[in-house]
């Protein structure tokens, strides 16, 4: 399960609705790297491979790839504004520790971080 605060799926609804594609749809992963050993991606696409799981929040199509679902399912999304401009900010359960700028994470089984 993904969650979205009010204000990321507002703040996503934006970004889509700037997007050249009519169907775009917020993909959210994960991959190798950062900081902290793991840090997010945020993307639009079009396509839903077999290998996605879809959500729908706040009439939003969220894509996971399920190698990233394990990493972020329960994951909540906000989106907040401050004297330093809007960024996303992520609430991860399965987050062990976060890097000072919270785009990245680790996880208590660093062999997870092979499958990614």
């Amino acid at each position: 399960m993904i969650n979205l605060s009010k204000a990321a799926a507002s703040e996503i609804k934006r970004l889509i609705a700037k997007q050249v594609q009519a169907n775009s749809m917020f993909r959210l992963g994960v991959q190798s790297g950062g900081c902290a050993g793991i840090y997010y991606t945020l993307e639009f696409d079009s396509t839903i491979t077999s290998k996605d799981q879809v959500y729908d929040c706040q009439g939003i199509k969220i894509l996971v790839e399920e190698t990233s679902l394990k990493y972020i399912d329960g994951l909540t999304l906000d989106y907040t504004e401050d004297l330093m401009g809007g960024g996303f900010r992520f609430h991860n359960p399965n987050a062990s520790s976060s890097c000072g700028c919270g785009n990245s994470f680790s996880v208590i089984d660093i062999n997870q971080l092979k499958s990614i």
